[in-house]
């Protein structure tokens, strides 16, 4: 019996991403001026206020306000009659040095004895699938790739009447495990108030969906396109942003798990970043070097503890070999304490801005993402 699965994405100027940016672009210039920044920053927005706050511990020195405004800038909110004018936002910032007892923990000592710990507990994963090139679930996948198509079209002004915000989501058929079709389409973008519905339900057709997606599109696809009928008042007037909120939009769109810990605004000494991506580095190495067709690797840490306190892997059945095996081949094949991951992975480097948004994996220019062989 065939089964649906369903991932969402939304564009750059959601809420939300626009938080993500923010304090992606404050961690990504911190690490250009020193490598060794300690960074854990969050972010809200809420019509025409920003507060900016967390930990920092850094020689850099940076200047919030400027880089608050470019985002919102980039991202599309220039204009006044969109209600979010950039002349009267108001930032706040409270931002402190990370705590001596954190530190402690997570630091290595001068002499070398005491290897660097995990910056905090939890629990990392990391998927890979064969439903795409880039091994990642083809649901997720459609969605980030609507999601950019329709921000494109807006930017290059083949829909003028388009605004920032906006939301996708996919429901595709799978049989046997494998795709099929495309069940249902969701699809809503701000829009200006000179559009009729039909209009915008036509040109989001021709001009977004059906570009992206049109192999898997049958006579029996639904479409939903701003069902609700008007979406003109949008982005941080209609809802408030906060950092870190999209963790199945980041990471798998819901056909893996996540261990909960957001991504965004964190150096790579918090595992809840960097063992996220070093599991994914072995989960897709794994199914490209056809140890399995997919799989889940899991971590878990104890903060200030080097070792993982557990790794654990799902091959799905898809695997000739056990979860002892594998998890033997991890230890001797793979980075898994964090100072091996962001070594091996290449972290400390001001590359996380564009991981804000439209998902942290599939992507070939990131380092975690890069194919060995085994």
């Amino acid at each position: 019996m065939p089964k649906l699965y369903t991932s969402e994405s939304v564009t750059e100027g959601h809420p939300d991403k626009l938080c993500d940016q923010i304090v992606d672009t404050i961690l990504d210039e911190c690490l250009e001026q020193d490598s060794e920044s300690r960074v854990a920053v969050e972010a809200i927005l809420k019509s025409n206020k920003a507060v900016v706050f967390g930990e920092v511990t850094s020689k850099a020195k940076i200047d919030v306000a400027p880089m608050v405004k470019k985002i919102l800038k980039d991202a599309g909110y220039s204009k006044e009659s969109l209600g979010f004018g950039l002349d009267d936002l108001k930032i706040v910032e409270f931002l402190s040095k990370q705590s001596e007892d954190i530190s402690q923990g997570v630091s290595e000592d001068k002499e070398g004895l005491k290897e660097q710990g995990a910056g905090d507990q939890g629990i990392m994963y990391g998927y890979a699938c064969r439903d795409t090139s880039d091994f990642m679930p083809l649901p997720i996948t459609i969605a980030h790739k609507i999601a950019v198509k329709m921000a494109e079209v807006r930017k290059k002004g083949k829909i003028d009447y388009l605004r920032p915000d906006g939301k996708t989501q996919v429901t595709f058929e799978y049989e046997k495990g494998k795709p099929k079709r495309l069940h249902t389409v969701v699809l809503s973008s701000q829009h200006s108030e000179d559009v009729e519905l039909q209009d915008l339900i036509k040109d989001m057709k021709a001009k977004i969906i059906e570009p992206v997606c049109s192999e898997w599109l049958d006579l029996n696809t639904i479409f939903h396109i701003n069902p609700t009928g008007r979406f003109v008042i949008g982005g941080p007037v209609a809802d408030s942003g906060l950092s870190g909120k999209k963790t199945g939009v980041d990471t798998y769109g819901g056909l893996a798990k996540h261990g909960g810990g957001s991504f965004s605004g964190k150096d790579p000494s918090k595992v809840d970043r960097s063992a996220t991506y070093a599991t994914r580095f072995i989960a897709k190495n794994l199914v490209v070097n056809g140890i399995c067709e997919k799989c889940e690797v899991s971590f878990a840490y104890a903060i200030g503890v080097a070792e993982p306190v557990a790794i654990s892997i799902d091959t799905f059945e898809t695997s000739k070999y056990s979860e002892l095996e594998l998890i033997k081949m991890i230890k001797e094949k793979f980075p898994t304490k964090p100072a091996e991951i962001i070594e091996v992975l290449d972290l400390k480097r001001p590359i996380y801005k564009d991981t804000a948004v439209y998902g942290h994996f599939g992507k070939p220019c990131y380092s975690w993402e890069k194919i060995i062989d085994l």
